[in-house]
């Protein structure tokens, strides 16, 4: 055995004890963050007693769990304390998502009826956008086909992600008058969307689109003209921080992506993370979504 071939075993020997003292890191952990899944504080004696499908935060110190069985809002503070819960048995078919607009509104996709509806806090329905138990397709101006997310506009515009089955955003007026469709168009090519399960707007005005099947988000103009793609796993939620900062996350892959300017900039693997919202004190919380879970993700000390 030569002197070369020597060196090279003793540094890989040397390697593998370097290794061995390193701490471990949790499969629950981006490194730079700390994921959290007992966070949220159930009333005693009770459970989830359902898939938890979405969470998101108001931005006041209130966090929202969208469960796919009654009571279907539970509310809590974002130490975990609960607060209430309302949504009275029959409100849903399918709950898939739940987003709170800058009044604090609800806007809530069920999937299996194909409607988009509005609740305000305590559960009151307000608006109704699609047809219960209609579909529609990709050119239909007032029907759905399992919708599955919705963003709302500073204006109070209306974006739906139509997507299980169509491939399109559909933009309506804070009223719920038809503007445009926003892609329509299956496939792979740039501007078409293959199974869009998410939508946000940035400070542009600019159109976010989770393109879950293409493995990557979509960016169109605030005319809905398409202008580039970002190569992120994309089967969950996205959300704009006021920076700009697009948090984006994938059940799929069981992670959130950080993106600043289209490039990543950080990740935090977290278990399904299906249903997603960002706090202002810049905490994410995620979902898991065939686990009855809640995650809240915060940055390691």
């Amino acid at each position: 055995m030569n002197n070369r071939s020597v060196l090279a075993i003793l540094s890989g020997l040397l390697l593998c004890f370097m290794l061995a003292g390193l701490p471990a890191v949790s499969a629950q952990s981006g490194g730079n963050y700390k994921v959290d899944a007992n966070w949220a504080q159930l009333p005693q004696g009770t459970t989830w007693n359902g898939s938890t499908s979405w969470i998101t935060a108001d931005g006041k110190g209130n966090v929202l769990v969208l469960v796919r069985t009654a009571p279907y809002f539970r509310w809590f503070t974002r130490d975990g304390k609960f607060v209430r819960a309302v949504g009275d048995d029959g409100l849903f078919q399918n709950a898939h998502s739940v987003t709170i607009d800058s009044q604090g509104f609800l806007w809530v996709t069920d999937a299996a009826a194909h409607l988009v509806q509005k609740f305000s806090q305590d559960g009151r329905l307000l608006m109704t956008l699609g047809k219960k138990g209609v579909t529609g397709d990709n050119t239909s101006r007032d029907s759905f086909n399992q919708p599955n997310h919705v963003a709302v506009a500073p204006n109070g515009d209306i974006y739906v992600s139509d997507g299980y089955q169509n491939s399109r955003v559909v933009h309506f007026s804070s009223n719920g008058q038809f503007i445009r469709i926003i892609g329509g168009v299956k496939g792979g090519q740039p501007g078409q969307l293959q199974l869009p399960h998410g939508v946000a707007l940035d400070s542009k005005g600019r159109i976010l689109v989770n393109d879950s099947d293409n493995q990557r988000v979509s960016i169109f103009d605030k005319d809905g003209k398409f202008i580039e793609t970002w190569p992120f796993p994309s089967r969950g939620g996205i959300q704009v921080a006021a920076d700009d900062t697009v948090y984006i996350s994938d059940v799929n892959a069981g992670i959130v992506n950080i993106v600043k300017n289209g490039k990543k900039i950080d990740s935090v693997s977290a278990d399904r993370a299906h249903g997603m919202g960002v706090d202002t004190d810049g905490s994410i919380y995620a979902s898991g979504a065939s686990r009855m879970t809640v995650m809240k993700i915060t940055k390691a000390r």
